[in-house]
């Protein structure tokens, strides 16, 4: 922690946190309301459901394109000023949604709004990171995040009611107002911090060249598939199957946002204790929870009780996962923190594409959560060969190490 960071009062830190987890309440609203307006989103625009998930994978597949790109870019900017400028993009980005009145301009729109995503988060994980000792790094990564969770409490279910009502587009005006505020409030509140030391883009992307990175980039990517596949289909699976009314979406959404609330303040907790075993018993629950909710989405009581617990498990993934991003890449912590919400949204574009594709086959919309099963249950693998391997490599430079002693 930095000498001036250090001299801050609580109060000034807790504001610092609370400007860029408005920016996350932002980004969740945007990234997710539009899947509870999917299919008045379809119709207005002239498409069926499957073609419209698309339009939400665009999102993700400009997250995925711009996190690696505006982090090694902005590797020699101020922390401060890089979350500035990405936030002023998100804002043009979801007014442009706003007012794109064909489907290859709504394409483009979300694409750029989605550009600025995962920097966004990673430098503020960064920050945040900054401010706190080393033994609360995660739950202070998971405060900010909780702004990304809280979106699916009130932001989420807000929008959702507010597209059914004024029209879907009505939804990028709120969360441009929501853009606007968080760069007030960062301009404000967030401290200035000199850039790093050696800080180069050579340095960022030299992240890049560690298995490590790579592996936990995996089990985000295959991992967080399944949860997107179910909630990409939110809508017509609890309206078609469960048989929930469609005036009561914002209270499912609502659901699955207060799932995420708990999972990520359990999840950082847990994940002071141990980054490793949390995301192993995080990733096997994921795969058992999402096999029993397709049996149980066929009736509403329990349906509801599944969408709270999918939001619970799979959100509990994230601090771990940010944490160990920055701790088998300590030297490039802005690139290798934002690729993780790279991986996430390759996860979202993932589930919304393999869920489109079971649907499509007329495998109906429980089959989504049998494809997350098994994307979950992959992602155990590939996190157990991980630590398999670090374990490997910590063993072979013991003897070096008792060697030069």
């Amino acid at each position: 922690m930095s000498a001036a960071l250090a001299q801050l009062p609580t109060r000034k830190l807790v504001l610092a946190i609370l400007a860029l987890a408005v920016g996350g309440f932002g980004i969740g609203t945007t990234e997710f309301a539009i899947m509870g307006l999917l299919p008045d989103m379809a119709a207005d625009v002239g498409v069926d459901n499957s073609a419209a998930g698309l339009i939400i994978a665009a999102y993700a597949v400009g997250v995925v394109v711009g996190a690696p790109l505006f982090s090694t870019l902005g590797a020699k900017l101020p922390h401060k000023r890089l979350a500035l400028a990405l936030m002023a993009l998100f804002t043009v980005g979801n007014l442009s949604s706003y007012l794109a009145d064909e489907y290859g301009w709504l394409m483009l729109s979300r694409f750029i709004s989605g550009l600025p995503h995962g920097a966004f988060f990673g430098v503020a994980a960064v920050i945040a990171a900054s401010l706190s000792a080393p033994t609360r790094r995660a739950q202070a990564v998971a405060m900010v995040m909780m702004g990304l969770s809280v979106a699916n409490v009130i932001g989420v279910p807000f929008a959702t009611w507010l597209g059914q009502e004024f029209g879907w587009r009505t939804m990028f005006i709120l969360v441009g107002v929501i853009g606007v505020l968080t760069l007030l409030m960062v301009a404000r509140f967030v401290p200035h911090q000199d850039v790093r030391e050696g800080a180069s883009i050579s340095r960022e992307l030299g992240a890049l060249k560690r298995g490590q990175v790579w592996m936990t980039l995996l089990i985000g990517t295959v991992g967080f598939g399944g949860f997107f596949a179910v909630y990409t289909y939110i809508t017509p699976t609890m309206t078609d199957v469960a048989g929930v009314p469609k005036d009561l979406m914002p209270i499912v959404v609502a659901l699955y946002g207060l799932g995420m609330v708990a999972g990520n303040i359990v999840g950082g907790r847990l994940a002071d204790i141990s980054v490793l075993g949390t995301i192993y018993w995080v990733m096997g629950a994921i795969s058992a929870c999402l096999l029993v909710f397709a049996l149980a989405v066929q009736w509403a009581p329990t349906a509801l009780l599944f969408v709270f617990l999918v939001g619970a498990i799979g959100s509990s993934l994230i601090p771990s996962l940010q944490v160990r991003l920055m701790d088998v890449s300590p030297d490039a912590p802005s690139l290798a923190s934002s690729m993780n919400h790279a991986a996430l949204n390759t996860a979202n574009a993932l589930g919304a594409l393999l869920g489109g594709a079971v649907i499509a086959l007329g495998w109906g919309y429980t089959a989504p959560a049998l494809v997350g099963a098994v994307l979950a249950a992959f992602g155990l693998g590939v996190a157990l060969l991980s630590g398999r391997m670090e374990r490997r490599a910590a063993r072979a430079t013991e003897p070096v190490l008792a060697g030069s002693r």
